[in-house]
């Protein structure tokens, strides 16, 4: 099996690196996490333009999907720009609302960009429902949509805004694919987290390339070479475990590929965090985005304990 993208799925990728890369996305992502949308609103509709959404969306509904592989490389590169707002939960709502029913509307919106979708399970908290047209509450009784919000919460990531869903909305899907969708946000969030131990990793290794200690670039240090090395090594093995799940989206694999992904991303932000010294304990830097969304993102969607069980529980 060929885990290497083909040459279109990799301009498709370096497509979205070079508009996210003018984007200004440090600068999105601050507003976004006081509450201020406009920046966030004109970026999400420029990745809309560029077919992400659709991908999750079958082209039956007005989508060009599902194309898990595409999905994946594009969160790579979202995960690398720090880009904000509930892309996960999208991506997991298009999974849910593919039945025949009520639920269908809502699909042509998420694929062309025309509204965010957020999604929780009845009592816990959801990402950025302040900000998204669509939220969805899985409950007992199936996929309800949600008549409000509770108050904001703050986040491990200040651009997850958290808040809790209201209950008691019109029920779209009674029988949902709960494990369909828990893969795709599992996907989604394990590419999401490698795109950015990616983007630690390259701001680290030009850091301790410019800072000087005792007439040196730090990074000629055997120790900081060896904790870079690490943290290479850990995102590099993720790498093929995430795009391996995109072929085959069995549960497994795809809880396989976000414990890698997310612990090889943690660990690649602790490297970062040290080898930055005392300017990577500061909120103002932008290294603080992609520490934060690192930390987030490695329990969102299931811990690295849940997603271990759920590997011992698909294998022969």
């Amino acid at each position: 099996m060929c885990f290497l993208p083909d040459a279109e799925q990799r301009a498709f990728a370096q497509s979205l690196d070079t508009m996210l890369g003018k984007a200004g996305t440090p600068a999105v992502a601050r507003d976004w996490s006081r509450g201020e949308r406009t920046g966030g609103r004109a970026l999400w509709a420029r990745i809309a333009e560029a077919g992400v959404f659709a991908l999750a969306v079958p082209q039956a509904h007005g989508g060009l999907g599902p194309r898990p592989v595409e999905v994946a490389l594009a969160f790579v590169e979202l995960g690398r720009h720090a880009v904000p707002g509930p892309l996960v939960e999208t991506v997991a709502a298009a999974a849910l609302l593919t039945g025949a029913g009520p639920a269908e509307r809502f699909l042509a919106d998420l694929a062309s960009g025309g509204s965010m979708a957020t999604l929780a399970v009845e009592g816990a908290y959801a990402v950025d429902g302040d900000a998204a047209a669509l939220r969805l509450v899985l409950g007992a009784d199936g996929l309800r949509l949600s008549p409000g919000h509770g108050p904001v919460r703050s986040s491990l990531d200040p651009a997850r805004r958290l808040t809790r869903l209201l209950p008691g909305g019109q029920l779209l899907v009674p029988r949902p694919p709960v494990e369909r969708a828990l893969s795709w946000a599992r996907l989604a969030t394990a590419a999401q987290a490698l795109g950015v131990g990616l983007a630690l990793l390259e701001r680290t290794v030009a850091y301790v390339g410019q800072r000087v200690q005792f007439g040196v670039p730090v990074g000629s240090f055997q120790a900081v070479k060896h904790r870079l090395a690490d943290a290479r090594i850990a995102l590099e093995f993720a790498r093929p475990l995430v795009l391996g799940a995109a072929v085959t989206m069995s549960a497994a694999d795809v809880a396989a590929a976000k414990a890698a992904a997310c612990e090889a991303a943690y660990t690649t932000a602790r490297a970062a965090l040290q080898l930055h010294g005392a300017i990577g304990y500061t909120a103002e830097y932008d290294l603080s985005l992609w520490l934060t969304k690192a930390r987030a993102l490695r329990t969102a969607w299931g811990s690295p304990d849940d997603c271990r069980a759920e590997v011992l529980r698909g294998r022969p």
